[in-house]
């Protein structure tokens, strides 16, 4: 029987980091991960790098690439005759991002000295034992990261040919006329944008009765307006009745105003949330604590009710994000060796890669506001941004709250181009608890986009130097 410090089972982005991180701390480390690709061959890196943010980033990149090709280049004196899509090709681009992400895991692996095992681990016969391919392997610790699976839509289980997860999603052979989406999230968005760019008319349905309600009020404004000028179709607080699918799919449903109304469309994209992925794992098995819906419970530091058992990313409480379950693998992995790492989740940026990208981090408007916080706020748009009128995308803005006496900066947001690049700058400040008169003396390249950060910041004290 091998022996090993830590037995992590689950090779996506909290899985494989706190595996590597483990390594770097001279513990004796093995990774678990069942996923093969098409060709039989370990595809390591979970949802994340399989099926969800990498792929879907490739898909959001040749799709604009095709839509600026063919509705702006002309602005900028390009004029391209004979526009043509090859989405077989753009989908084989796709799948070699894909390749090389979970190349460069078992790379890293082997650089650190982690065994990978491929197959499906579970605790044997005590909390200590993890069984994969038959073989029992013995553990000091265990870290449980096995990740989430998309939740179906009762009465519309996915078959990932006409109801589609995101791995359907993700494949789909040719261009569809219509597409439908339920959930308005950021795989709704995300996905729906991509298809939309390609020549879907897509309507996305959402349950909640307001759009993009987890972002801010102005930034989710911005964003209705913004997606209803290219063409997605949004409707908001709809009650789906029925879903039948034949040769199309006909969703049945009530509007805002409760009236009855049918949507039929070629392809049906279900996103209405995520499951954690627990079953399989023999909990009860070994008496790890698990909740009705499938959460593994843990502390603060991510340990569960059983010694030497941890349990970090979609599997447990917090925002289901691939950068949220890295950070708290790499701090399990130093918890134990005895250091200790924090995790503040109030500065876990959020980011959806349509266009515009919306990023933010911290609170919202309207949670201070129901929390009693005194704060003022600044905001510019990108229109005053000398950069961004040079790129030919002026949609959006930068948002600063800050707390009123401090000025301690308490959430950022933004939406307009490079917005997930942005929101790194807000979050560093956030991490120190620096105030918005911070991010204003700071000298920002000229032309840069980083300047509106600077002027929103600014605008917090009605100091902004461009509007």
């Amino acid at each position: 029987m091998k022996s090993f410090d830590v037995v992590v089972i689950g090779g996506g982005p909290g899985g494989y980091i706190a595996a590597i991180r483990a390594a770097q701390l001279g513990l004796t480390t093995a990774c678990i991960d069942e996923a093969k690709s098409a060709d039989g061959k370990p595809a390591l890196g979970g949802t994340c790098t399989n099926v969800g943010c990498i792929p879907s980033k490739a898909l959001l990149q040749s799709s604009e690439n095709y839509e600026q090709v063919g509705h702006h280049f002309a602005e900028h004196g390009i004029k391209v005759k004979g526009l043509d899509l090859d989405l077989a090709t753009m989908l084989k681009r796709k799948d070699k991002v894909v390749k090389a992400s979970n190349d460069g895991v078992l790379y890293l692996f082997k650089k650190n000295k982690v065994e990978f095992f491929n197959g499906r681990g579970s605790f044997g016969k005590s909390p200590s034992e993890v069984v994969v391919n038959g073989e029992t392997l013995q553990a000091r610790n265990v870290i449980i990261a096995t990740g989430s699976n998309p939740r179906p839509l009762p009465g519309a289980d996915f078959d990932e040919k006409l109801i589609l997860s995101n791995t359907g999603a993700l494949a789909i052979p040719d261009v569809p006329k219509r597409l439908g989406v339920i959930g308005a999230g950021v795989i709704g968005l995300e996905m729906g944008s991509v298809w939309r760019r390609l020549g879907s008319q897509v309507t996305i349905l959402e349950a909640l009765p307001t759009f993009l309600g987890a972002a801010d009020e102005s930034v989710a404004k911005e964003a209705a307006k913004v997606f209803a000028r290219q063409g997605l179709k949004i409707e908001t607080g709809v009650k789906i009745a029925k879903v039948e699918k034949k040769k199309t799919v006909t969703v049945q449903y009530t509007a805002e105003d409760n009236s009855s109304k049918t949507l039929e469309c070629d392809r049906l994209v279900v996103s209405i949330g995520r499951l954690p992925n627990t079953d399989g794992l023999n909990a009860a098995g070994v008496g790890l604590k698990v909740d009705d819906r499938g959460f593994v419970a843990v502390d603060g530091d991510c340990r569960t009710n059983l010694p030497g058992v941890w349990a970090i990313g979609d599997v447990v409480r917090g925002p289901m994000l691939a950068h949220k379950a890295e950070e708290e693998g790499v701090a399990v992995a130093e918890r134990i060796v005895g250091q200790r790492p924090h995790i503040d989740f109030n500065t876990v940026p959020w980011v959806i890669y349509t266009t515009p990208e919306i990023a933010w981090v911290g609170k919202t408007e309207q949670q201070l506001k129901a929390e009693g916080v005194e704060y003022r706020a600044g905001s510019v748009p990108f229109a005053a941004n000398a950069r961004a009128r040079a790129l030919g995308d002026t949609t959006g803005l930068v948002k600063f709250l800050a707390k009123t006496g401090t000025d301690e900066i308490l959430g950022v947001h933004i939406i307009g181009p490079f917005a997930g690049e942005l929101i790194a700058e807000a979050v560093v400040a956030m991490e120190f608890r620096g105030s918005a008169e911070d991010i204003g003396m700071i000298c920002h390249a000229h032309p840069s986009l980083s300047e509106a950060m600077k002027d929103a910041a600014l605008a917090v004290d009605k100091r902004a130097l461009n509007i």
